[in-house]
């Protein structure tokens, strides 16, 4: 047990088992801890109970350990909400470094922490994820684009970059993004459909994988919804 002057409780949406959905590690039996609370508020956000309406569970380091171990799952991905607005990431990924898990720590790439973490998988909010609600587009405007925060985390993780593609001028906008950042290796860039159903995903994916080829990115499922919807605790 992972020894704690006093438990500081950490504000967790759940805890479950399933593979992971996305990205270099798509189909990996992986343990997923989701924190609620985040400083954007994306219109298509999946997870709206991390967001737009946080809930949550209090649970300390130690409690988190213990279910983690009970799923006896070698990956362990640490999601939001907004994971690295949650300073006990630090101490939870260094007890779970110790313990041999491999960390993926999913994030917006908009804060930084200096957690334990073998892959930084970063998806960072375009132009098209500002809200249509009035009182929240000029905080998430301002708060969506931090490269001093992307350039400290390619320098010091192994990273992907995933994007939600919406619609075809979403692939140009990538593109321009990408171009701020000229040492991001392409290799590790990701596009994936928005979407919330197979058929939506489906429609998408048919003008997203063309124009993800030309230019060399690699395309992403989204196997969670594939398999089981839009369901929490998947």
């Amino acid at each position: 047990m992972l020894k704690r002057a006093r438990p500081i409780p950490m504000w967790i949406s759940e805890i479950f088992h399933s593979i992971q959905g996305e990205g270099q590690h798509c189909g990996v039996p992986s343990s997923f801890v989701r924190t609620s609370g985040c400083n954007l508020r994306c219109w298509f956000c999946d997870t709206p109970h991390t967001s737009w309406n946080p809930e949550g569970t209090e649970y300390s380091i130690d409690q988190l350990l213990a279910q983690i171990e009970e799923f006896n799952c070698e990956h362990v991905v640490l999601t939001g909400g907004e994971p690295l607005l949650v300073p006990d990431m630090v101490p939870l990924t260094k007890e779970l470094s110790r313990r041999g898990h491999f960390i993926t720590i999913e994030t917006a790439g908009t804060c930084f922490l200096p957690v334990e973490a073998q892959l930084m998988s970063i998806s960072p909010k375009l132009a098209n994820s500002t809200p249509v609600e009035t009182n929240w587009q000029e905080r998430h405007e301002a708060r969506r684009h931090r490269p001093e925060v992307i350039e400290r985390l390619i320098q010091e993780y192994d990273y992907q970059f995933k994007f939600v593609i919406d619609v075809p001028d979403d692939l140009s906008a990538v593109e321009e993004y990408l171009s701020l950042f000229p040492s991001i290796d392409t290799s590790k860039v990701f596009v994936m459909p928005q979407g919330t159903t197979v058929d939506d995903l489906n429609q998408r994916m048919s003008w997203i994988s063309p124009g993800a080829k030309a230019r060399s990115w690699s395309v992403s499922p989204r196997r969670h919804i594939e398999l089981f919807g839009n369901t929490r605790g998947t």
